[in-house]
């Protein structure tokens, strides 16, 4: 098995915490991850690509194991959070990707494919919407409300989304046999987002989420005109992104590959196996399926460990 690197960059005078895997000279595949977890989802999803691509997953500002200054130090809104994860790509000498996005990972995923679509081999998106078809209103409602007049009337309903309840909910929602989801999941999240300070910032990217809504137009303009290749995977029993997000994508991609999976939110918890199968089968067809070197006369990423202090 190849093995899973755990590294910090200095990145805008910040810390960036990611996982790397795999060749640097192979086709790079990065993973961004959504609320309120961290690269933590992608533990098993990277050494199952790693065979074949080069795999990066960071945890963003705010998130897991990155820097998280306070609100007044950083302004969290979801462009700045995608301008550290280019300025990431940069330094790491990553210039073209495939990126698969879930959730929060989806809206910082369109900034980057907007801002240098020359640089998108190809999209993964695992419950990640870029239409407002599949917004499940329950969950929706109240944070639009919020979002659009925030004080004390429309703030507890978004607080609560904060609470382990909730965290334990996003894993569990839609999922057949919870029994497979591991509790280490809400446990390290919820430990994260509980983090003094943490909510102020995670009511701030609330405050902001409109703006991924208000990019959608120019999504789907890019979508048209690009036809880049697209495979969604998607816990079709999700209560907060339904399953005709998913199905949305053909409207600008016809070609796009769609499958829903019985399963959440989370749907990597329960459905490791078929969706690493999608994006193995998937990314063989978009990537040049040219000959590989042997593993031992290729140069892994050789970039500077996590320090252990």
């Amino acid at each position: 098995m190849v093995p899973v690197h755990h590294r910090i960059a200095k990145v805008q005078g910040l810390q960036v915490f990611y996982r790397e895997a795999g060749f640097a000279d192979a086709p790079a595949v990065v993973l961004l991850h959504g609320f309120p977890t961290s690269s933590h989802m992608f533990r098993h999803l990277i050494p199952a690509l790693a065979d074949r691509y080069h795999v990066i997953a960071a945890d963003h500002i705010g998130f897991g194991y990155s820097s998280m200054p306070s609100t007044s130090e950083f302004p969290y809104t979801f462009e700045a959070l995608a301008d550290v994860t280019a300025a990431l790509f940069d330094d790491l000498g990553v210039d073209r990707f495939a990126m698969y996005v879930q959730d929060y990972g989806a809206p910082i995923g369109w900034r980057l494919a907007l801002g240098s679509p020359q640089r998108i081999t190809a999209i993964i998106t695992q419950n990640g919407n870029a239409y407002t078809d599949g917004f499940v209103r329950s969950f929706w409602d109240g944070l639009f409300a919020y979002a659009a007049a925030p004080g004390p009337d429309t703030e507890p309903p978004v607080r609560a989304a904060l609470t382990l309840e909730s965290t334990r909910w996003q894993y569990e929602n839609g999922v057949t046999d919870p029994t497979l989801i591991s509790p280490d999941t809400w446990t390290l999240d919820q430990a994260l987002l509980d983090r003094p300070g943490n909510d102020e910032i995670q009511l701030r990217l609330f405050r902001d989420y409109p703006s991924n809504v208000d990019l959608y137009p120019r999504l789907q303009e890019y979508f048209r005109t690009s036809q880049v290749p697209v495979l969604a995977v998607w816990g079709a029993r999700d209560e907060i992104f339904g399953p005709d997000g998913a199905q949305a994508f053909q409207r600008d991609l016809p070609h796009a590959e769609i499958h829903l999976l019985d399963s959440g939110h989370f749907a990597l918890e329960s459905h490791l196996e078929v969706i690493t199968g999608y994006i193995r089968g998937f990314l063989g067809q978009v990537f040049a399926e040219a000959p590989s070197a042997a593993p031992q006369q290729r140069q892994p990423a050789s970039l500077p460990e996590m320090p252990t202090a």
